[in-house]
């Protein structure tokens, strides 16, 4: 048998303990060559010939981004994979030793071994990824709104990329391994499993300290929410949770262990004395490990779930609460048809709608001024209650922009009085309120929009060079997302022949291009979160399984003085339990704060997106759990039993 023989034997032999790393390998392998997919994709170099001018930018910006995203984290967690799980076989490496292998030798087999999984897993992920590309490029053209679809190619430098990448990245692995696992006594590498363990403790100031931190870190990203302007507030809240979730599972989570072990009635209640006692120990070694999985499998799921919403509707709605909107000049003769095309569309389309025409005045000091009478209007076709004014020198404010509309409700910077400049006449106003939702679309002209009555208004000269008012007609339109359709039938229908005499605007346009803009923002978000929870759970498995033989050691012990079959697989159950669920249980909680945050910040339900985000990935991790419990289960009956 030659040497490169007994490398490949090993592996086979091993299959089990390194089947968790070789899935986490191909996997990454597989994320990575997607990226590269679209990166390199004919369709999605240069502009594409859609809503969007800027995506080729942002996705590829993106898509880079994720690569080295990837790469980063898929080699630290590879490394400390290969290491777990080397650890795992030192009573092999001993009984080498003994066998007259030299520690060169034994090198260059860890070094084989390395290399050969992680050709396999570049092979295998590059072939996975082929698989699916039809797949993706179908979920990626909906996304974007790429309607014609993206191609099908031979993606040849996406191939030569990802090779060279993970080629270059196990090389790394598999030197570096070999320098981090070294090279111990013989007799030290065969009763490695045998060393007795230390007491845990833990120290009540900082289980305290704990909670504290995480509960301030709540606080913090919160406060944020009513003080947007302090940004300085996210990385500090963020901070404090992961430090408090450290303590949490280092400190707190041994010291209520040790706490439960002194109260005899639950203590010494059927199994539970097994229980407790193992749980101490392993919470105490898992600590970190726990930390990881928390952390890891918090930033996917908030980072998923946040990048969601940024394809929802509500998102475009917030800053523009109008359908649509048709500008139309004194001069246009083309206003009334316009109008009339506009609503037959709708009828025909049978979208259920309310309109509304408003004249403003534009003042030379950047005010945009209504009537009481045209905005009562406004405020009717949104929904919103009629306002009133005692006399004509009080005024109402009306936000223009989502953050102006958060200073209001947070009553910052807001005057009591305005100054109205037109022309030769100087109005002092009083302000007499501000409303709290939107009342206009800002977001061009970036003007103030105040309201005045009748009386004032008619008071109020027209600019320089108008003679008469623009008049605008606003569209509230029911389930206006759907209506892209019609939206490209009035584009037809309003050819731009007289520049300057009218503009139409359509929100379901503003949609799309943003939805294409944060198109791949979502993508980039989704792929990268299901592979950092994927990670998650191959660290759960490598930890697993390398406490296996020393389990089966323990319960065999066991089973000698009365452990049953069914009070095995109780204590173990309720250990797995823990082990998978708890750190889950963390991550669910900081996500849940994070988006309850998140919905504060936002004028749209992300209710049904976040339940089923968090579902989803539950419903993965409770799956995953059976099937790891029944695999080790059967294994420890084999043993055991």
């Amino acid at each position: 048998m030659t040497f490169l023989q007994f490398a490949i034997n090993n592996v086979l032999r091993n299959k089990r303990i390194y089947i968790a790393h070789f899935l986490s390998s191909s996997l990454s392998v597989m994320f990575f060559f997607i990226y590269a997919f679209l990166v390199f994709h004919p369709d999605l170099q240069g502009e594409l010939t859609t809503t969007s001018i800027t995506l080729n930018m942002l996705g590829g910006i993106g898509l880079q981004t994720s690569q080295y995203i990837i790469f980063i984290f898929s080699f630290f967690f590879l490394l400390y994979s290969v290491g777990t799980f080397l650890k795992k076989r030192n009573k092999e490496f001993g009984l080498l030793l003994l066998l007259g292998i030299s520690p060169r030798q034994m090198n260059k087999l860890i070094f084989i071994e390395n290399m050969l999984i992680g050709m396999t897993a570049i092979v295998f992920g590059i072939f996975i990824g082929l698989i699916l590309s039809k797949l993706i490029l179908i979920i990626v053209a909906n996304i974007l709104g790429i309607y014609k679809g993206l191609v099908f190619y031979l993606p040849i430098k996406a191939m030569l990329l990802t090779i060279s990448a993970f080629m270059l990245l196990f090389l790394t692995i598999s030197v570096l391994t070999t320098k981090i696992v070294g090279i111990e006594q013989p007799i030290d590498l065969l009763k490695s499993d045998k060393k007795p363990k230390v007491q845990p403790k833990a120290s009540k100031a900082l289980s305290f300290l704990s909670i504290t931190f995480i509960l301030l870190g709540y606080f913090v990203e919160f406060y944020y929410t009513s003080h947007t302007n302090l940004f300085i507030l996210i990385p500090m809240g963020v901070f404090l949770v992961v430090i408090g979730t450290y303590f949490l599972f280092s400190q707190f989570s041994v010291y209520t262990l040790n706490f439960l072990k002194r109260k005899e009635n639950i203590y010494f209640k059927k199994v539970n004395l097994l229980t407790i006692s193992e749980l101490v120990y392993r919470m105490k070694d898992n600590a970190i490990l726990f930390f990881m999985v928390s952390i890891i499998s918090a930033i996917a799921f908030t980072g998923i779930g946040t990048f969601m919403s940024l394809g929802n509707p509500g998102l475009s709605e917030m800053t523009n609460p109008f359908s649509y909107t048709y500008i139309s000049s004194p001069e246009n003769k083309q206003e009334e048809k316009h109008l009339l095309e506009i609503n037959k569309k709708l009828k025909e389309a049978e979208f259920s709608y309310r309109t509304v025409t408003v004249a403003p005045k534009e003042i030379q000091n950047n005010l945009l001024v209504f009537s009481l009478t045209d905005f009562n209007h406004i405020a009717n076709v949104l929904g919103h209650p009629k306002e009133t004014l005692k006399d004509d020198n009080q005024t109402i404010l009306v936000p223009t922009t989502v953050a102006e509309l958060k200073k209001f409700k947070n009553k910052e910077n807001i005057s009591n009085s305005i100054d109205l400049v037109q022309r030769d006449t100087d109005i002092h106003l009083r302000v007499k309120k501000t409303v709290s939702y939107l009342g206009w679309d800002g977001k061009d002209d970036g003007k103030r929009m105040i309201v005045v009555s009748d009386k004032m208004f008619e008071k109020i000269p027209l600019g320089q060079n108008e003679d008469t008012l623009w008049n605008y007609h606003l569209f509230t339109v029911k389930d206006w997302e759907k209506s892209e359709e019609v939206t490209k039938q009035l584009e037809n229908d309003f050819p731009i022949y007289e520049e300057g005499k009218y503009a139409f605007k359509a929100l379901v346009v503003q949609w799309l291009v943003e939805k294409q803009e944060n198109g791949m923002l979502i993508i980039t978000s989704v792929l990268v979160g299901i592979l950092f929870f994927t990670f998650a759970a191959s660290f759960l498995y490598s930890r697993l399984y390398t406490d296996l033989e020393r389990d089966k050691h323990q319960y065999m012990s066991i089973a000698k003085i009365g452990l049953t079959k069914n009070e095995l697989k109780k204590v173990i159950t309720r250990q797995l339990c823990i082990m998978f669920f708890l750190p889950i249980v963390i991550a669910l909680l900081h996500s849940i704060i994070a988006f309850i945050a998140l919905q504060k910040l936002v004028s749209f339900s992300i209710v049904m997106d976040s339940v089923f985000l968090l579902t989803f990935f539950v419903s993965l991790q409770v799956m995953y759990f059976f099937v790891v419990r029944w695999r080790y289960l059967r294994y420890l009956n084999k043993k055991i039993m």
